[in-house]
């Protein structure tokens, strides 16, 4: 992704910084793993070629930034702070862009403003933050004002070049992007993944490989903008409801991947289902059920469970309850 606030447009090349006193303040009203997830963390290979700073394939070829993002799309109008990671002052700012899926038809507009509505900060001794795809109308700070570590610059939007409401945050260092989750660059992939590595963040944060971001029952699969838009979720079933599906939704996905789905009912277990993923997702859904064969369903308590496995290791869960009445 290309970004860029204004004619503030810069070529980087990600690569080792000497860290300092400088650190990073959580720079959103969110809680990870929790409210929020991070989808995406800069890319350590030239080329093609991806790969986090954990030898994972949470990033993709070029990504700049990390990648802040919330589970559904009400959460974004609901309204999420967005906050100055460290002091400095602001360099650069927009706030007029619509908030929109980014499509084909939106393409040509968005050539040179993939950040959306954001804001740049300069700190001391060469370093910057940028914040992109904040909501529009809701950036709070002006260019050359002084801000702290904390003050609230706005909300997380969706505008510019994103399929998803998320915060990219950009670091960089004399024009040089930064990863802050490795500052001295990429984690050696043939040792183990030492958590004691050097972080610029003031709070340790912990690494998800990918996991559920939401999960409920519907009376039909739903279409996948729909559990995005968090209307998926507030579905109402009853005894007479013509199916019963489950759908878990997630993030992180890798090919060879296997998501299983139980649901359980008052007299037990039944539907169990394992969909095998065909190839990588930064984000997807699957979904598993029955339709109604009978004149209503069992009265009571239907209990769902998501299991995410990747090469037979359970990397997240998520069960979803319901009472029929």
């Amino acid at each position: 992704m290309r970004l860029s606030v204004g004619a503030f447009l810069l070529s980087l090349v990600t690569g080792p910084a000497v860290a300092g006193d400088f650190t990073l303040q959580w720079p959103l009203d969110c809680r990870l793993g929790e409210t929020c997830h991070i989808q995406q963390y800069v890319d350590h290979l030239p080329g093609p070629a991806t790969q986090d700073y954990r030898c994972q394939g949470l990033s993709y070829s070029g990504h700049k930034g990390t990648d802040i993002a919330l589970p559904y799309l009400s959460d974004m109008q609901a309204g999420v702070t967005v906050r100055a990671a460290a002091s400095g002052v602001v360099q650069g700012m927009r706030n007029t862009m619509p908030d929109a899926y980014s499509t084909q038809d939106n393409a040509e507009m968005l050539q040179g403003r993939e950040c959306g509505n954001g804001v740049v900060l300069r700190h001391a001794d060469g370093w910057e933050t940028q914040y992109c795809h904040m909501k529009q109308g809701s950036v709070l700070v002006q260019k050359g004002q002084q801000v702290e570590a904390g003050t609230a610059l706005g909300e997380v939007g969706l505008s510019g070049k994103t399929q998803f409401p998320h915060l990219h945050l950009s670091l960089r260092r004399n024009g040089t992007v930064v990863d802050p989750f490795a500052p001295e660059g990429r984690q050696s992939c043939d040792t183990p993944a030492d958590p004691a590595a050097p972080s610029l963040w003031a709070e340790p944060l912990p690494y998800q490989p990918g996991g559920f971001l939401g999960a409920g029952f519907s009376t039909q699969v739903p279409e996948f903008q729909t559990i995005k838009s968090g209307e998926a979720a507030r579905t109402r079933l009853t005894t007479k409801s013509p199916a019963l599906v489950f759908w878990a939704y997630a993030f992180g996905g890798q090919m060879g991947d296997r998501v299983r789905l139980t649901i359980s009912g008052p007299k037990g277990v039944f539907s169990v289902h394992e969909i095998t993923l065909e190839r990588d997702q930064a984000q997807f859904f699957r979904a598993s059920g029955k339709r109604l064969r009978n004149a209503a369903w069992d009265y009571g308590r239907y209990t769902a469970l998501a299991v995410l496995l990747r090469d037979d290791e359970e990397i997240d869960r998520i069960e979803e309850v319901i009472d029929l009445r």
